[in-house]
Parts: structure tokens; sequence; C-alpha cells
């Protein structure tokens, strides 16, 4: 089983809420209430919406617009991501992120040269998940397959 498969499969077997993943993301809402509006908020409250039931994903249009909220929360993902990444594996990673008005587009993480997460974005407007044990296993996914990246190409990832 590869390193992504069995972070893959220890997150679905265990708490969301205990992934590394989870709790990088609940850092980065944490870290964007500048003025302690969010202080009393418990962290399940904090990440409600990312958690998009069947239905409500049926009410959305097919096509739309991403609302600034929405790309928002899109970047505080990828960044936990890379958070979460740097915390593995001590190298820094950075977010690029080129996204059309019309919901679509590109994000990637670097270490060094090496790009370690390279996602297409589509109907970004309909970003979530269904459940918190889909964002964390996600998540860990995205981790995961950026660390064994970083893992197979060291020098390439601490170029500079």
């Amino acid at each position: 089983m590869s390193a992504t498969a069995a972070a893959v499969a220890e997150t679905t077997t265990t708490d969301p809420w205990a992934s590394p993943f989870v709790i990088e993301l609940i850092k980065q809402w944490r870290a964007q209430d500048t003025h302690g509006a969010w202080e009393g908020k418990d962290n399940a409250a904090l990440l409600a919406p990312y958690l998009i039931s069947k239905e409500q994903r049926r009410e959305m249009p097919i096509i739309g617009d991403p609302d600034p909220e929405t790309l928002w929360r899109l970047e505080l993902f990828y960044n936990a991501v890379g958070l979460a990444v740097e915390r593995e594996t001590r190298i820094m990673v950075s977010p690029m992120m080129k996204m059309h008005h019309e919901g679509f587009g590109k994000m990637i993480l670097t270490a060094g040269r090496l790009v370690v997460v390279n996602k297409q974005l589509r109907d970004v407007h309909r970003f979530g998940f269904e459940t918190m044990e889909k964002l964390a296993a996600e998540g860990e996914k995205l981790v995961g397959a950026a660390v064994e990246i970083i893992r197979q190409f060291p020098d390439v990832a601490n170029y500079g």
C-alpha cells in the first residue's frame, strides 16, 4: 500500500477532527479572526460552510459564478494542505491560484521548484463535501500525495 493510500485509509477509520489536515484548516480559520468575533464559535461551526448536503448541491445551479466567500474558503483549504505538508516535511510550500470569474481555474502548491499539488478546479461555486470524513479524507489525500512527491524528489524541493 502506498503512503497516500495508507493516509487515506487511516483518515477514514479515525476521527476526522484528529486529522492533521483538519487541525491546520481550523488554524487557518482561527488566524483569519483578527477581531475575535469567532472566539465563541466551536470548530464545527467554523468548518460548516465546507459541508454541503446532496440536497443543497442539487439546489445550486450547474453553472455559476463563485462568490468571494467561496473563493476564500477554497484558498484556506489549499493553504491548510500546504501547511500540513510543511509540518510533515519541514519544506516551505507556496500556493498559487488562478481563477476565472466563472468558477474554473487552477491551484498549484510548490515546494522549491517542485510542483507538489496540481489541481484543475471546476464548478468552484459548488465547492464542498458531504461529510467531515470526506473533507478530512480529501485533505489528507492531497497532503499524502504532496509529501510522497517531496520525498521522491528532495533535491528539487530543497532547491534554492
